[in-house]
């Protein structure tokens, strides 16, 4: 699997563009006064620069080489600084409560695997602190306009409403989202998005 994501991201260009995820456009305001953000499943870099051009402190974790030069490459362009890693999420440790926000832009992983990252992406942040994600629904599978082709790479909404239901619920969505993002998300897709605060 990683070697099929250093494939996708050692290509020219990038794969889902430079424009950050529209759902953490939107609400980027929510991280307001949440200073420093870990990005999980962080790919090319699109989402960190695009909070570090925001203001905040940002790490990117990805388990890609080639996405993390690329994400370095996308900060220096913008004239901001984002600190990267490389992490395989479903068997590094992370570092509990340093950062005030957390984020994952369709982080594809097992199902099997799916709950230990997403306790990685709340173990993370600090009480108080606020994660947000957005992923592709089973549904996701009838578009065909991006993600996984596999219904173990996907997501449930029951397994995420689950998940989650232990914090204070922000937001939730689950339903069908226009994404045009590079040539790796184009149209209408179903998405299950949360945002949470610890």
């Amino acid at each position: 699997m990683a070697n099929l994501w250093e494939e996708k991201f050692s290509t020219e260009g990038y794969l889902y563009g430079e424009e950050p995820n529209e759902f953490i456009r939107e609400h980027a305001w929510r991280l307001e006064g949440h200073k420093r953000v870990a990005a999980l499943a962080e790919g090319e870099g699109r989402n960190a620069v695009f909070l570090a051009r925001q203001g905040h402190e940002v790490t990117a974790w990805d388990y890609t080489q080639s996405g993390l030069i690329k994400t370095q490459q996308l900060a220096e362009r913008h004239h901001v600084r984002v600190e990267t890693g490389q992490k395989d999420l479903i068997h590094d440790p992370v570092p509990s409560g340093e950062y005030d926000a957390s984020i994952m832009v369709f982080g594809h992983f097992l199902k099997k695997d799916q709950k230990t990252v997403f306790d990685k992406l709340v173990s993370v942040v600090k009480p108080g602190g606020i994660v947000m994600l957005e992923v592709y629904s089973e549904d996701q599978l009838l578009y065909g306009t991006g993600g996984p082709k596999s219904v173990d790479m996907v997501y449930d909404p029951a397994d995420l409403l689950q998940w989650i239901k232990s914090y204070k619920v922000l937001h939730f969505f689950y339903g069908e989202q226009e994404r045009v993002e590079g040539k790796g998300h184009t149209g209408t897709g179903h998405v299950i998005q949360a945002i949470l605060q610890k």
